[in-house]
């Protein structure tokens, strides 16, 4: 209980908390919606916008906010015409986006921090304003939900039936993506670029075979999130270790615990 005496830690706290709730339900949509690769390119891609935030003196919520969601609308514009070719140009965004980050700061007079914070995490950095942002998305995000869930769950199961009804479905299916960018950013702070989509999915693929409704498994993503979250930032506190990395390593023991349950429950 020591470590809730420092703000650093009690910042980490609940930033991890937010993210977890917002990355559980953005997950689940995304896994439902078989966009875990569009997400993926997203966050590499979002590394531009922090490259762009470090040269122009931005924040780097903001600078990586609008390069991920620029990127997101590219995205779903091009998928929308061409999904036959949807790999191709999201490895070409996800390239571009990378290197034009890392030029950037490059290009940035005297700039010496440490990127691997960018790429794996820096939780225990989270400031008061970073907590505000993140806030605010996670309102946002059960803002849309509250609203539109009949609308998105119409669009995530059945898109031809949709459309018939008259729902908006790409306008339901591009909003998906620009959530799913907002999320990308704020968990980066949390688990870094590299380890986002596991934050986002690994609760999620354990969620989706517990519950039947998609309400349900956002709820039961988002608190799953939250635990591997907290349980994996004591033990980065405990024994030293990179939070980021930890926290993606005790989503997978939990996944692998909840695969074994099930494979003996079968069995038995």
């Amino acid at each position: 209980m020591e470590i809730l005496h420092y703000t650093f830690m009690q910042n980490a706290l609940i930033a991890g908390l937010l993210v977890s709730l917002a990355a559980g339900i953005i997950g689940s949509l995304i896994v439902v919606n078989r966009m875990v690769f569009l997400a993926g390119g997203i966050a590499h891609s979002s590394y531009g916008g922090i490259g762009m935030a470090i040269y122009f003196g931005w924040p780097i919520f903001l600078g990586a906010s609008l390069f991920a969601m620029g990127a997101a609308l590219l995205i779903a514009w091009f998928t929308l015409r061409q999904r036959h070719r949807t790999d191709s140009f999201i490895g070409l965004v996800w390239a571009v986006g990378m290197a034009v980050g890392v030029i950037f700061v490059d290009l940035t007079p005297g700039y010496n921090v440490d990127l691997m914070s960018y790429l794996f995490g820096s939780i225990l950095a989270v400031s008061r304003s970073d907590l505000w942002f993140m806030g605010i998305l996670l309102l946002g995000i059960l803002f849309v939900i509250h609203h539109w869930y009949r609308e998105i769950l119409a669009v995530s199961y059945d898109s031809g039936y949709a459309a018939l009804r008259g729902i908006p479905t790409k306008a339901i299916y591009t909003l998906i993506l620009l959530l799913a960018s907002l999320t990308v950013v704020v968990a980066i702070k949390v688990v870094g670029l590299i380890l986002v989509i596991a934050l986002m999915t690994i609760p999620t693929y354990i969620a989706e075979r517990s519950t039947r409704t998609l309400y349900g498994m956002m709820l039961l993503s988002g608190v799953l999130a939250a635990i591997f979250t907290l349980i994996g930032l004591w033990l980065s506190y405990r024994y030293d270790l990179t939070s980021g990395a930890t926290i993606i390593l005790t989503a997978a023991a939990g996944l692998g615990i909840h695969t074994l349950y099930r494979t003996i429950r079968v069995r038995s």
